[in-house]
């Protein structure tokens, strides 16, 4: 009797326990799923179906919409173009009205929206190949390579801003984003003996494009290398698109050309090799030009001065222009661009003189194409 009296004790008070068990479950918090900072989980896919008339699936627009309504569209593409025009001792030419200026998009006459010219601070990452196939300790591309480096950061000013990144096997950032020229320095001070073997050009520009297409302003890659790329894991092409996609400036300084043309002029370089180099060069070439920058190869050093001259001089000083395509088409198409100095009387190419009277050559620096937006963007 005993015995059976407590077993019924033991099950109310486990039936209790249990009721409680399951009452501060109902009142403690809720498992929501797994939403993260980075990627918050969509709220559209588990809310409750609202109350009231279902939205038709089809809108007749001939019945319903009156005659001689006004219709908007808010999805007008806007293109931005930096435009540098320069003398043949790649100094700007300020001045040149607005008048002047043609653009082409797909050898369209586009109508320019607006312009302006001024000088701006710079917003520079400095690219820096220092790799231990051409940057061994002490040997004459290792003392180039650091000479260009540590010669740009000292005509930058006060309000530039410059992140230092170098690369071999992969990019590394040294120094973020920043005004302080200190951190700068101190970050090239770790540029001594290099690591790896490999000089993996078109993951790095890429990488450090893509990195910055989401910086408002001004903004351009210094990239220092010898334009060597051993085994990336983007092709040539693949980067040529990345980079125009970007929309990023490279003003590219080549290194290395003094010993290959030592090498060159002593019999020493094979025939590969010689090949290696002008693909190189070509290499340079192509990026800086499809970007809207510059190429340099210099020979010497003392040509290092008006190299950082020229950077400065198209970076801080450009004409801005903007216009709405007549193409509105979103299909991610890449649209060829072409900007032209006139004359708008005749059509014309402009004719600039200097102060004596005597007719300029000049260049006009811009990037030659844009990728049109998806309709999904």
């Amino acid at each position: 009797m005993k015995t059976s009296k407590r077993i019924g004790l033991l099950a109310v008070t486990c039936l209790i326990a249990g009721c409680a068990v399951v009452a501060a479950q109902d009142q403690g918090p809720q498992n929501e799923g797994s939403a993260t900072v980075a990627k918050p989980r969509n709220a559209g896919n588990t809310a409750e179906p609202a109350e009231g008339p279902a939205i038709p699936s089809k809108f007749d627009k001939k019945n319903q919409i009156p005659e001689n309504t006004p219709s908007f569209k808010a999805d007008v593409t806007t293109v931005t173009v930096d435009v540098a025009v320069l003398d043949n001792k790649g100094r700007f030419i300020p001045n040149i009205p607005r008048v002047n200026f043609r653009v082409l998009e797909d050898n369209v006459p586009q109508q320019v929206q607006t312009f302006s010219m001024g000088k701006a601070p710079m917003t520079v990452a400095m690219l820096i190949e220092f790799s231990n196939r051409y940057q061994s300790f002490w040997t004459a591309t290792w003392y180039q390579t650091l000479s260009a480096s540590y010669g740009f950061l000292e005509t930058l000013k006060p309000e530039d801003y410059v992140a230092i990144v170098a690369y071999d096997l992969r990019p590394e950032i040294l120094c973020d984003f920043t005004a302080d020229k200190r951190a700068a320095y101190e970050a090239m001070s770790r540029l001594r003996i290099a690591g790896f073997s490999e000089s993996n050009l078109f993951d790095a520009v890429t990488d450090t494009a893509q990195r910055m297409s989401g910086i408002e302003g001004r903004k351009a890659i210094v990239l220092i290398s010898s334009g060597i790329d051993t085994f990336s894991k983007i092709t040539y092409d693949k980067t040529r698109k990345i980079l125009q996609d970007a929309g990023i400036p490279i003003y590219a300084i080549g290194i290395g050309q003094a010993v290959r043309m030592y090498y060159d002029q002593m019999g020493m370089m094979g025939p590969i090799a010689y090949m290696n180099g002008l693909q190189a060069d070509n290499q340079l070439r192509t990026f800086a030009k499809e970007t809207g920058g510059q190429a340099f190869l210099p020979r010497f050093y003392g040509e290092f001065p008006g190299i950082f001259r020229a950077i400065a001089e198209a970076l801080r000083n450009q004409y801005n222009l903007t216009y709405s395509p007549t193409n509105q088409t979103r299909d991610g198409t890449v649209r060829k661009l072409k900007v032209e100095v006139v004359n708008p009387a005749n059509g014309e190419p402009l004719k600039i003189t200097d102060e004596k009277g005597k007719p300029i050559k000049y260049t006009i620096v811009a990037k030659n194409s844009y990728t049109a937006p998806r309709t999904v963007e």
